[in-house]
């Protein structure tokens, strides 16, 4: 979370190092995009379960194949 928030901030002030007299104000900048993007992402409710990887993947092939006309156009998975 912490590397989020110092993209962030880092995008937003238009430097990947801020000055010497910036640094306070810099750091905590970023200890608040922290703070306030975890209460957020706290407060989500999920209803639906978690998705599986490899049944997703497994569902990406399956309509790859449809689309090609034949279960012998699926390529193979690295």
């Amino acid at each position: 979370m912490h590397a989020a928030a110092l993209r962030y901030v880092r995008k937003l002030a238009g430097t990947t190092k801020p000055s010497r007299a910036n640094q306070e104000a810099f750091n905590r900048a970023v200890a608040e995009v922290e703070h306030t993007t975890r209460q957020l992402l706290e407060a989500l409710v999920a209803s639906a379960p978690p998705k599986d990887r490899e049944a997703e993947a497994a569902k990406r092939r399956a309509r790859y194949a449809a689309r090609q006309g034949s279960p012998a156009a699926v390529p193979a998975t690295p």
